[in-house]
């Protein structure tokens, strides 16, 4: 998020202040990568309570106005950060189903140049690498 606190941003988006959004804004800024489920489960721990319909509508406003983004790997659920706008890209563990961010691949946004653009104007990239943490492996990570 750009803005100086969760009010602003939703502000900024021309959205609601709601306790909801500002309970997810605030979980996300705990958590990464979490799960709808999750975020109701954390949600409802700061307010007390809140219905599954209201975090749902709330989570899907909150990326359609581009202040969390919705990661949604091949046959996972979906997951939400607050990481917006950077066209980074993420690692996932087969096993365990953790995720890690990665920055952009190479170069500038939208880090990768295809062979053929067929007439489209690309304005994002998005990379998910599929492989096995160090922790379900058994081994320690290797630096780079």
């Amino acid at each position: 998020m750009n803005a100086t606190t969760p009010h602003d941003a939703l502000r900024s988006r021309n959205l609601r202040v709601t306790a909801i959004r500002l309970a997810i804004l605030e979980v996300l800024g705990e958590h990464r990568h979490v799960g709808a489920d999750q975020v109701l489960s954390l949600v409802r721990t700061k307010l007390g309570t809140a219905s599954v319909q209201a975090v749902y509508d709330a989570l899907h406003a909150l990326a359609a106005a581009a202040l969390i983004n919705e990661i949604e790997p091949a046959g996972h659920p979906a997951r939400y950060e607050l990481r917006v706008g950077d066209n980074h890209h993420h690692l996932i563990c087969r096993t365990c189903g953790r995720i890690e961010d990665v920055d952009c691949a190479i170069g500038a946004s939208p880090c990768l140049t295809p062979s053929s653009t067929h007439g489209f104007v690309i304005d994002q990239a998005e990379v998910t690498y599929w492989g096995t943490c160090a922790a379900c492996a058994g081994t320690q990570p290797q630096s780079s």
